[in-house]
C-alpha cells in the first residue's frame, strides 16, 4: 500500500488493530466491496471477525481518510481506497458489473450544474446506472 496507513491512523489518534489492518487489506484486494464482501475476505484469515466490527473498522477508516464509499445500488454502500483516482461507477443493471471511468469525464455535466445552479458535484459518490456493452451487444443479437 502506498500510504503509510498506520500513520495516518496514530495522526487521528487510533490504534492499529490486527481488525483494521485485516479491513483495510480487505478493501484493498476487492477493490469495490460491500461490507458483507469485506466480511467474508476477512473470515478467510480471522473467522471470529463479525459484521458489526467491519462496519465499525469502515467508520474509522473512512474518518481517517483511508477508505470512502459509493452508493452503487440500492443494497449497501460498497467502499474503496481513497488512493484510487477520483471515479465515476457505471452499474450495469443487467449482468451487475461495475465499471470505473475518471470523474474528469464529467467535467462538461460538472460545471452545467455549477453555472446553471450553483451546485458543487461530489463525483467520488456517483454512479450512473445502464448497460454494460456486453448486455447492449448480447441483447442486438437477440
Amino acid at each position: 500500500m502506498a500510504r503509510d496507513w498506520d500513520a495516518v491512523l496514530r495522526d487521528h489518534g487510533f490504534r492499529i488493530t490486527p481488525q483494521r489492518q485485516l479491513v483495510l487489506e480487505a478493501v484493498n484486494v476487492l477493490g469495490h466491496a460491500t461490507p458483507e464482501e469485506l466480511l467474508n475476505e476477512v473470515q478467510k484469515t480471522a473467522g471470529a471477525v463479525n459484521l458489526s466490527t467491519i462496519y465499525r473498522t469502515l467508520e474509522v477508516l473512512e474518518q481517517v481518510g483511508l477508505v470512502t464509499h459509493a452508493h452503487i445500488g440500492h443494497g449497501a454502500p460498497t467502499y474503496h481506497s481513497v488512493e484510487e483516482e477520483a471515479h465515476i461507477h457505471l452499474v450495469c443493471d443487467t449482468c451487475q458489473a461495475v465499471q470505473s471511468i475518471h470523474a474528469e469525464s464529467a467535467e462538461l455535466f460538472v460545471q452545467m450544474l455549477r453555472d446553471k445552479v450553483g451546485f458543487e458535484t461530489d463525483v467520488a459518490h456517483v454512479s450512473v446506472h445502464g448497460q454494460c456493452a456486453s448486455c447492449v451487444g448480447r441483447q442486438a443479437l437477440l
